[in-house]
């Protein structure tokens, strides 16, 4: 049986190395190739290679003399998914519940030993609310941009845009460490009540298609379910921490 083999010419400068290059070579050993590696090492010669092949970018690769392209081209040529941008993903939500829920266990765990407590499940919804603030807080501008969008507040008191992500933020933490759940809780239902009756009126009552600023300015997760449901947590754990508070 014929070795399977392809061409692979990459950026490799003393000052950069190209990473594209680096996932393309990866990609071609790992489905078997053996990959001749032709390293372009001045900027000279990477725009030489370009002009002589007609291309506008490095990295490329040739499997038995057809030119396959760059990284994304070789990822769509082994019928691998592509992300397009402005493509809607949900990975970034995911991402931060599924470490929400890791984190409250590892929590719960060290200060109960069990995972079996309702504390457990304060704790994965305090985290949570705080790892989606600092999602907001990398980017304070970009977030109230998108925000101002869709809640009702910010249309109306710009700045609530703003201190959004620090309310999150503070009720999280507090949470966390179940202190000062008099302010927690007030916080947390507030922007929580607001929250939710924009994203219903924004998704359910206009029927308007936005993009969720809950992971920040720059995500493509769509408004909907998952704001809602952020926002509803929120609501939920201010009323469940408020009430345990006052009850003693």
């Amino acid at each position: 049986m014929a070795e399977k083999a392809a061409r692979l010419y990459r950026m490799v400068m003393p000052d950069h190395l190209c990473p594209f290059g680096l996932k393309s070579k990866d990609l071609l050993q790992r489905n078997g190739y053996e990959v001749e590696d032709h390293h372009l090492t001045t900027r000279e010669e990477t725009d030489a290679f370009m002009e002589k092949e007609g291309v506008e970018t490095t990295p490329q690769t040739y499997v038995g003399g057809e030119r396959i392209g760059g990284y994304d081209a070789l990822r769509e040529w082994f019928g691998k998914s592509v992300a397009e941008e402005g493509d809607t993903s949900y990975k970034p939500v995911i991402a931060i519940f599924a470490v929400s829920f890791l984190m409250a266990l590892a929590v719960a765990w060290a200060a109960l030993g069990t995972v079996l407590a309702v504390r457990t499940f304060e704790w994965f919804i305090a985290i949570a609310m705080t790892l989606l603030a600092v999602q907001k807080l990398q980017d304070v501008e970009s977030f109230s941009t998108m925000f101002l969008n869709y809640d009702l507040l910010a249309r109306r008191w710009v700045r609530y845009g703003y201190i959004y992500p620090f309310g999150e933020a503070l009720a999280g933490v507090l949470m966390i460490a179940g202190a000062l759940i008099w302010i927690a809780a007030p916080v947390a239902l507030f922007i929580g009540t607001i929250g939710a009756v924009s994203v219903f009126k924004a998704v359910y009552i206009d029927k308007r298609e936005l993009k969720c600023a809950c992971v920040g300015g720059n995500s493509n997760v769509p408004l909907g379910v998952v704001s809602l449901t952020e926002n509803l947590m929120m609501m939920g754990m201010a009323l469940w921490m408020g009430g345990r508070a006052v009850l003693g």
